[in-house]
């Protein structure tokens, strides 16, 4: 079966996904980091959670007493990260850079760039192109 296959007896999903939620040290830096990259305006901002809305999905930032960043390279320890489709590779890297996002100098490859939000969550910029 490939990854666009349903199969006939697949039973009605239990949920949808409505919002993804990163830990971090401070809301307000992460929030406000968030909004310039994707372009979401920011809905909710206190000193413990801030929310983003998208076009269909939100993301929140929910502050964590004594957070620790995840680390990069991560040795198979990072739990999920995003994958951002861009038009530019480097630009949008720069752009990234310019409002507060790390790039580790180890990368795993030539078709996307990781980067750390200032939190230390990894992010990847993959080319649009390659997703349809």
């Amino acid at each position: 079966m490939t990854t666009t296959d349903t199969p006939s007896t697949a039973a009605a999903p239990v949920a949808s996904l409505a919002m993804i939620t990163l830990d971090a040290a401070e809301t307000e830096p992460i929030a406000q980091f968030w909004s310039a990259v994707l372009g979401w305006p920011i809905v909710h901002l206190s000193e413990q959670y801030a929310m983003l809305t998208g076009p269909s999905h939100a993301l929140g930032i929910g502050a964590i007493p004594d957070y620790q960043r995840p680390s990069w390279p991560d040795d198979g320890r990072k739990q999920f990260h995003l994958d951002l489709a861009v038009e530019d590779l480097d630009a949008a890297a720069a752009r990234c850079v310019e409002l507060g996002a790390e790039r580790p100098s180890q990368q795993p490859g030539e078709t996307w760039i990781v980067l750390r939000d200032p939190a230390g969550h990894a992010f990847c910029l993959t080319d649009a192109a390659a997703w349809g």
